[in-house]
C-alpha cells in the first residue's frame, strides 16, 4: 500500500461529468475538450458560449442602472460647477489603489485641477481599514474638501459617514463588499449588491464600480471630458485580476479590454512595473498581473504606504516611473522574507484541534496578516485569523473555506467590533484588546456548529479525464480561448490516470518542488509539481495525476509542460 506524503494534504477530486456524444453533436464546431470545459463553467447554451468566447458582455451595462449613480452624479456635477473640493477616498490594497488613482484621474478629466480632485488613501497602521472619523475631519477642516467620494471602501461605515454629515462634509459611497445591516447615510451609495439596484452584474471588483461612476460622469458631461474612459482599463482590469472576483460577465469584457489597453504600454507607472517584474512588455495576462503586478502594488501598502503604489501608477515620467517602480519590488522581497517569518510563528501559536486557527501577537505587522492567515488556511484547510495585537486594539485579517462565511459569523459579533468587513471567504476587523477572550470563545462556538458534522476536505475540480495522446499545441491554442482565466473561471484542469513515472528529481532554492517525466508507455511529457516534494521518497510505479497544459520556454525552445496540481497512487497499485 502506498503512503502519501505527510507533508501534503490530500485532495478530494471532483471530476466533471463527461458531455453525452448528442450534446457534443449539438456543437459540432467546437473541439469536444473546449466544449467539456465550457459546460463545466455553466455555459451551455449556443449564445452564451458565443458569447463568452468572442468576449462579449450580453446584458446591459448601463451605469445608470446602479441605485443612486443619477444622485452622485448630480452632485459630482455640482461640485465641478461650483469649484469645489473632492477627495477620492480609497482602500490600500491593489483593488482600492487602482479605484482610487482611476476616479482621481476621471475627475481632473473633467477640468478639475489637481488640488480640486485629490486622492486620500489611509495608513494602514494608524487609521486602518475603511473609514476614519479623523481623517474626515482632516479632510474637512485642513484639505477644505467639501465632498468625499469613497472607492472600494465605505458600505458599512454608518457611524463614520454619520460623522462627515455632522461636520458638514457630503459623502458619496462606492463599493462592491457585503452589505451592513443598514447603509451608510450618504447622499449617494452605489453597490451592485443592493437589492434595489436594477445592474445586471453584482460581482465588479471596487475599481469596476469606480469606472462606472467614471462612465456615467463622462457621458453626462460630453462638453467638459478630455478624458476617453477607455483610457483607464488598464487600471480596471490591474483591481479586478488582483482582487480575485470571478472573471465572468462584465468582469472578463473589463479584463480582456483592460489587457489590451495594458498591453500598448500607453502608462509608465505600468510599463516600470512590468520591466522590474522581469515580464515582457505586450505579452501581459490576467496571469501576469495575479501573480507580478498586483503583489508588488500591494507590497506598498503592506510594509509602507499605498501612496508608493498610486504615485507609480499615476506618473507620466518614465524615468520617475522607474524610482518608484523599484520601490515597489524591494518592498515586495521585504513582503515575501517578512510573511515566511511570521507565518512560521503563527505555526506555533494556533491551536490546530480548534474550529478556527486563531493567531494573536504584537509581532505581526498589520500588512501580512491577510497573507499568514492564507498560509494557515491553505496548510490546515480551516478557517483562520491572525491580529496584530497593538496596545488598546488589534487588527486582524480573515481567511476561511468554502463551508464557513467569514463575515456572517463577524455579522452575528458586531456588538464585539470597532469595525469590520468583507466577503464570504476573505475579511478583516479591529477589535478591543479587552474583548478579544470573548470575541474568540464566541467565535470557535459559531464555528464548531457549522463545521463540527462536516468533513473538511479540500476539494480539487477536474475538467475532463483525458489521455496523454490528447495534449498537443493544438489544445493549447482552443484552451486559450478562454481566457483571461481566474476566479470562477480558473484554468482548466485535467486527469489522467495511470502513467508511470520515469525519472524524478528534487528543484527549488528550497527543494520543495518536484520534476518528473511520465508516460503512458506511447506519449510522454516532462511535469513540474510546486510544493509537492515529498513525493520524491515514496513515488508509486504508476499514478493518477491532475495537472494543467502550459509551455515551458529554456534557451529560446517552447515545449508543452504539465503542471501537476496533485498526484495519488493509482487505483490497482
Amino acid at each position: 500500500m502506498t503512503v502519501r506524503p505527510p507533508d501534503i494534504r490530500a485532495k478530494q477530486w471532483l471530476i466533471s461529468p463527461a458531455l453525452s456524444a448528442a450534446k457534443q453533436q449539438q456543437f459540432p464546431d467546437i473541439p469536444p475538450i473546449l466544449l467539456q470545459v465550457l459546460h463545466n463553467r455553466d455555459l451551455k447554451e449556443a449564445a452564451q458560449i458565443h458569447a463568452f468566447l468572442e468576449g462579449q458582455y450580453l446584458a446591459a451595462d448601463d451605469p445608470f442602472l446602479l441605485a443612486d449613480m443619477d444622485k452622485a452624479v448630480a452632485r459630482i456635477t455640482q461640485a465641478i460647477a461650483d469649484g469645489e473640493q473632492i477627495a477620492v477616498y480609497g482602500d490600500f490594497d491593489a483593488d482600492g489603489v487602482t479605484s482610487t488613482v482611476l476616479l482621481t484621474h476621471a475627475l481632473r478629466g473633467l477640468g478639475m485641477g489637481r488640488e480640486q480632485a485629490q486622492p486620500y488613501i489611509p495608513d494602514r497602521v494608524d487609521e486602518g481599514y475603511g473609514l476614519n472619523k479623523q481623517a474626515l475631519t482632516h479632510l474637512k477642516e485642513e484639505k477644505k474638501v467639501d465632498l468625499v467620494i469613497t472607492v472600494d471602501c465605505g458600505i458599512r461605515s454608518v457611524d463614520e459617514v454619520a460623522h462627515a454629515n455632522e461636520i458638514g462634509l457630503d459623502m458619496i459611497v462606492t463599493d462592491h463588499h457585503s452589505l451592513g445591516r443598514e447603509l451608510p447615510p450618504a447622499i449617494a451609495v452605489i453597490n451592485p449588491n443592493r437589492p434595489d439596484s436594477a445592474y445586471p452584474d453584482t460581482q465588479l471588483a471596487g475599481v469596476g464600480v469606480a469606472y462606472k461612476l467614471a462612465q456615467a460622469l463622462h457621458r453626462s458631461l460630453p462638453e467638459l471630458s478630455q478624458l476617453e474612459t477607455e483610457s483607464l482599463l488598464d487600471l480596471v482590469a490591474i483591481g479586478t485580476v488582483a482582487d480575485m472576483v470571478p472573471l465572468l460577465g462584465e468582469n472578463r469584457r473589463l479584463v480582456i479590454d483592460g489587457l489590451q489597453v495594458l498591453n500598448r504600454n500607453l502608462r509608465p507607472g505600468v510599463s516600470a512595473l512590468i520591466d522590474v517584474s522581469k515580464m515582457k512588455a505586450g505579452q501581459i495576462s490576467a496571469e501576469s498581473i495575479a501573480f507580478g503586478l498586483a503583489p508588488r502594488i500591494n507590497a506598498a501598502g503592506r510594509l509602507s504606504h499605498a501612496y508608493d503604489a498610486a504615485r507609480l501608477l499615476a506618473c507620466h515620467a518614465p524615468n520617475q516611473a522607474r524610482v518608484y517602480a523599484d520601490k515597489l519590488e524591494n518592498l515586495n522581497r521585504q513582503r515575501q522574507k517578512v510573511t515566511q517569518e511570521l507565518g512560521d510563528r503563527a505555526e506555533t501559536l494556533v491551536d490546530l484541534d480548534a474550529p478556527v486557527l486563531i493567531a494573536s501577537d504584537d509581532q505581526f505587522i498589520s500588512g501580512v496578516v491577510g497573507l499568514v492567515a492564507s498560509r494557515l488556511t491553505e496548510k490546515h484547510y480551516r478557517p483562520s485569523i491572525v491580529l496584530e495585537r497593538g496596545e488598546t486594539e488589534s487588527r486582524a485579517s480573515c481567511r476561511s473555506i468554502p463551508e464557513f462565511h467569514i463575515t456572517n459569523a463577524l455579522d452575528q459579533l458586531s456588538d464585539m467590533l470597532v469595525r469590520y468587513g468583507g466577503h464570504s471567504q476573505a475579511a478583516g476587523f479591529t477589535i478591543a484588546n479587552d474583548q478579544l477572550d470573548a470575541f474568540t470563545e464566541a467565535m470557535q462556538e459559531i464555528a464548531d456548529d457549522a463545521l463540527t458534522h462536516r468533513e473538511l476536505v479540500p476539494t480539487l475540480a477536474i475538467d475532463a479525464e483525458i489521455g496523454l495522446d490528447e495534449i498537443d499545441w493544438a489544445l493549447l491554442e482552443q484552451l486559450k480561448q478562454l481566457e483571461p482565466t481566474g476566479q470562477k473561471n480558473p484554468t482548466p484542469v485535467f486527469m489522467s490516470r495511470g502513467v508511470q513515472v520515469l525519472n524524478k528529481r528534487v528543484v527549488g532554492r528550497d527543494s520543495s518542488h518536484l520534476q518528473m517525466e511520465v508516460s503512458d508507455g506511447a506519449v510522454g511529457f516532462k511535469t513540474i509539481a510546486f510544493r509537492q516534494a515529498g513525493w520524491a521518497a515514496c513515488m508509486p510505479r504508476r499514478i493518477d495525476i491532475a495537472y494543467t497544459v502550459g509551455v515551458n520556454e529554456y534557451r529560446g525552445r517552447r515545449t508543452l509542460q504539465l503542471m501537476v496540481k496533485d498526484i495519488r497512487a493509482t487505483s490497482d497499485e
